[in-house]
């Protein structure tokens, strides 16, 4: 539909379920889950082995075309991890592998069908084999872009960006733009720019809350329970 014709306390309730979801049935997968979170569509979110976590105020955005994947399947007893650090942005179709361990750290934000892994999950000459493997670390303040793909033994520096569909096989330096096939950096970034984070987008959790209420009850002001269903259920032209 072009607009949402829920009322609000219809978006509301379906948002109150969207959290209990997450609380009951994700969280108990989690070595940790931080307060302040937000799964949109949690049940399009598939976790697999353990241990994974995910810092405070994250936001996880799943969708029934693109889910999201975090697995772990360690290529020896003891090893194995997930870890994404507070206030991470994680879109559809997100797929983390993890046989060694992955680390993301704050602030960063993975865009739509980004595939991160630290092993190569199948060796080279011996096809039943996990192969080799090599930690991912993922520095403050990354941004990773649409379909890009980071394999192992990777360290991405801080403040850094990876372009759309970038195919990253080597470390990324602090504070540079890399992309391409395989990535390499093509711009440089001022360091001593400032830089808006999303924990700044947090800074103020309460107002940021009240916000949000404000704009989705003058978003929805005028709907109808009744509107809405006609809407749902004999859409016309327009809707």
């Amino acid at each position: 539909m072009i607009k949402d014709y829920r009322p609000y306390i219809v978006k509301r309730a379906y948002l109150k379920f969207q959290k209990f979801y997450a609380r009951h049935f994700l969280r108990p997968q989690l070595e940790h889950l931080g307060k302040g979170f937000t799964f949109m569509r949690p049940w399009y979110v598939e976790l697999f082995g353990a241990p994974i976590s995910i810092g405070k105020f994250a936001t996880v955005i799943a969708t029934p075309d693109k889910r999201i994947r975090l697995s772990v399947w360690p290529d020896e007893e003891g090893k194995g991890k997930i870890s994404i650090g507070n206030y991470c942005l994680i879109c559809p179709g997100v797929r983390i592998s993890s046989a060694v361990d992955i680390t993301i750290a704050d602030n960063c934000m993975i865009a739509n069908g980004v595939y991160i892994t630290d092993s190569d999950w199948h060796g080279i000459y011996d096809r039943v084999s996990y192969g080799t493997a090599s930690p991912v670390n993922i520095e403050k303040n990354v941004w990773i872009g649409d379909s890009a793909f980071v394999f192992k033994g990777v360290t991405i520096g801080e403040n850094s960006i990876i372009g759309a569909g970038a195919i990253v096989v080597d470390s990324v330096p602090p504070n540079c733009v890399a992309a391409g096939n395989p990535a390499r950096v093509v711009k440089t970034l001022d360091p001593e720019e400032a830089l808006t984070t999303r924990a700044a987008f947090f800074s103020d959790p309460v107002k940021l809350a009240r916000d949000f209420v404000e704009w989705e009850q003058t978003n929805l002001q005028g709907n109808t329970l009744f509107g809405w269903l006609r809407h749902m259920l004999f859409p016309g032209k327009g809707d």
